[in-house]
């Protein structure tokens, strides 16, 4: 005889129901509230209902063995709950969202919340539910626990702990941008409203480097001012080993390149100063026509502005790309409030932590290339960071014991 609904034992048609029901409520929030604000929750309001959150997993699991709390932080319900997150997070990797939630003045699909899926109040409702149900499982096993619940216990509970540091947390995260100029220290930064926030570090740069790959030639439409063919421009990109190319009707030869020159007197010679820009002595022959033309092409790049391109006919003009940036480093040197001072290359990709805060390469005067005169970089601090990586560390060393588990287990198999 087959079960009916909301017949004991339940199962995962009550928690597909439970966890539908949970969206509804949120979406009558979402239409009532608007969105969730995350930032109310910054220390020590986050601590505090974490502490909530900790004593009503605590009090589920002493009295675990009811059989609502058991179907609650098992496996039918677990289920419901992902493939109601899953549905939310599938839309929210299908669509545009918002950096900030929306005005209230927004449009339906805004206002039920999927404009900024992560703030809005079915999403948060889910996720504060399986916090909540995944405690009470981990706090279930933890009570009877074995040697054989270990794997168990380093996956669900490391889970958990990521979970926790995400959501808790996120209030707590700050992540700003800094502009300093060279030679001069900083230890300001200004938030939306242009209001000035003292941080508890100085940076000093002591200098800006930058190193650019070498440009591109381009026939350029005297009428459009355009790259042709317009609807897919070609392009020859310069390098030691090419010195030969064609654009349109025109064959190209690269006589001789100067990745750092300077004009003087109509010609280009090599020069390291920081103004200096690419510059390539061109000689372009056109093959229907035969007529040859030959000069130097320069795209500038900088402030300096040592442009200069080829006139090829009445129609076109050769001329030459900005370099794009290859790297681009700082050297800094950070003063913290309470401690030592720490010297460093800061490049992208490679930051660096002083005193809780990680710092990035960022920015720079893309105007100005070479000759920027100031390095922007990213300062972020995450108090909730190790907690973070501590849950993550349980999870990997979860998924490696069930790795080592199952191999065991082959291996014993006749």
């Amino acid at each position: 005889m087959a079960r009916k609904l909301w017949q004991p034992p339940w199962g995962f048609r009550e928690g597909a129901l439970f966890v539908a029901g949970i969206a509804l409520v949120g979406f009558a929030l979402q239409l009532t509230v608007g969105y969730f604000d995350f930032y109310v929750l910054h220390f020590p309001a986050n601590i505090v209902a974490l502490a909530l959150l900790v004593a009503l997993i605590a009090t589920g699991a002493r009295w675990g063995d009811a059989p609502l709390l058991r179907w609650f932080s098992g496996m039918s319900f677990a289920i419901a709950l992902i493939v109601g997150l899953l549905v939310l997070a599938f839309y929210m990797e299908l669509t545009p969202q918002a950096v900030r939630p929306p005005p209230p003045s927004a449009g339906w699909v805004a206002r039920l919340g999927f404009a900024s899926v992560t703030s809005s109040w079915p999403f948060v409702l889910l996720y504060a539910t399986t916090l909540l149900a995944l405690g009470i499982a981990v706090a279930r096993r933890l009570r009877h626990a074995t040697r054989h619940d270990f794997v168990f216990l380093c996956n669900h509970l490391g889970l958990w702990i990521l979970l926790a540091a995400a959501g808790f947390g996120a209030a707590d995260m700050q992540r700003v941008v800094m502009y300093v100029r060279e030679g001069e220290t900083e230890w300001r930064v200004y938030n939306k409203n242009e209001e000035a926030i003292q941080l508890p570090l100085a940076i000093e740069l002591k200098d800006f480097r930058l190193e650019e790959y070498p440009p591109r030639l381009a026939l350029i439409d005297r009428a459009s001012n355009k790259p042709q063919p317009e609807a897919r421009p070609d392009y020859v990109q310069i390098d030691p080993t090419r010195t030969r190319g064609k654009l349109g009707d025109w064959n190209l030869v690269v006589d001789e390149y100067l990745h750092e020159a300077v004009r003087i007197d109509g010609e280009f010679r090599p020069s390291p100063m920081p103004a200096s820009t690419p510059a390539a002595r061109v000689t372009a022959t056109n093959a229907l026509s035969g007529a040859v033309k030959s000069g130097w092409v320069s795209g500038g790049g900088n402030v300096a502005g040592f442009y200069a391109a080829l006139d090829l006919d009445d129609k076109s003009f050769l001329a030459m790309t900005a370099p794009e940036p290859k790297r681009y480093s700082s050297d800094i040197v950070v003063y913290p409030k309470d401690g030592k001072s720490v010297a460093a290359r800061l490049e992208v990709n490679k930051p660096l932590t002083v005193a809780g805060w990680t710092i990035y390469q960022f920015d720079y005067d893309k105007d100005a290339g070479k000759m920027s005169t100031y390095s922007a970089m990213e300062l972020v601090r995450d108090p909730w960071l190790f907690p973070a990586q501590f849950g993550m560390a349980l999870m990997a060393l979860g998924a490696l014991l069930l790795v080592w588990r199952g191999a065991g287990a082959r291996r014993r198999t006749p």
